[in-house]
């Protein structure tokens, strides 16, 4: 998404204009419902092909994995806007992620509006590409920092074509960003941790996965999701299909047993006669 960027995020002070009585003000602040701010640009991700797997990805695991707490907001290629009453102060994240916020609200609108929504995201992630790579690293690097998002990740799945590096985390401190520390895993894997989501990102031959330190476990995206529900149906399928298979035998096994028992029967009422006549 093709994103606007402006140098400050507030034009600077000025004092009021004298007015005469009764006459309006020169300038009046209309509240945001009186404004337009549109959803999007009309054009889609920069470099989709190469981004568009990878941001649905990265978006769907975490929404999935938040998905029970109804006070946070998963989204991505979306507008924030940040500064009330102008619609050309806007940014657009590949992912955020904000807590304790109203979700509804922000759903209602389908965009997010810093002075509304109380706070900025508390994450947000870039997809490094080749139209972005270099207004992730700078300008919008800036612009994180100024409206106060708590950490801002940068993805490069080529391992450095985009952001000369595959993986990085920062945090904000005094209005600055400040590097996480990642470490490299005996097998390649470059992992940090992100105390805002309390899971470690990690960079693994290409791919950002999200393993939760607490549970041991790897986050599943949605086709790992949709591999494993199949896999379980299949398994449930299956033990069904043994489960009538069973039945059927047990079912054929009894009317053999009664069948036998009938013949028993028969043959020692029989043997009873032949006793009795001779």
């Amino acid at each position: 998404m093709t994103t606007k960027l402006f140098p400050t995020l507030t034009p600077p002070a000025t004092a009021p204009s004298p007015h005469k009585p009764g006459a309006p003000p020169e300038s009046v602040s209309q509240p945001s419902d009186a404004i337009f701010y549109p959803e999007t640009d009309g054009e889609p991700l920069p470099d989709g092909q190469h981004q568009g797997p990878l941001f649905r990805a990265i978006v769907d695991t975490l929404a999935l994995h938040f998905r029970g707490r109804p006070d946070v907001s998963v989204n991505g290629n979306t507008f924030i806007y940040y500064e009330e009453g102008n619609p050309r102060r806007h940014i657009a994240p590949d992912c955020y992620v904000a807590f304790e916020v109203d979700v509804d609200a922000i759903l209602e609108r389908n965009i997010y509006l810093l002075w509304e929504v109380g706070k900025p995201p508390d994450f947000v992630l870039e997809i490094g590409s080749e139209s972005t790579g270099r207004v992730d690293t700078g300008l919008k690097r800036t612009r994180y920092a100024e409206i106060g998002c708590g950490e801002y990740w940068r993805y490069d799945s080529t391992g450095s074509d985009f952001y000369g590096e595959p993986l990085v985390g920062e945090y904000l401190a005094d209005g600055q960003y400040h590097r996480f520390e990642l470490r490299r895993d005996a097998d390649g894997a470059i992992r940090g941790h992100s105390p805002a989501l309390g899971l470690d990102l990690c960079w693994v031959e290409g791919r950002l996965r999200f393993y939760n330190p607490d549970t041991g476990v790897w986050l599943r995206d949605f086709f790992e999701t949709h591999d494993l529900l199949e896999t379980e149906q299949a398994a449930r399928q299956a033990a069904d299909a043994a489960r009538r298979i069973a039945e059927s035998d047990r079912q054929t096994a009894d009317a053999a047993r009664q069948a036998a028992e009938s013949r028993i029967a028969e043959l020692e009422a029989e043997l009873r006669r032949r006793d009795a006549s001779g």
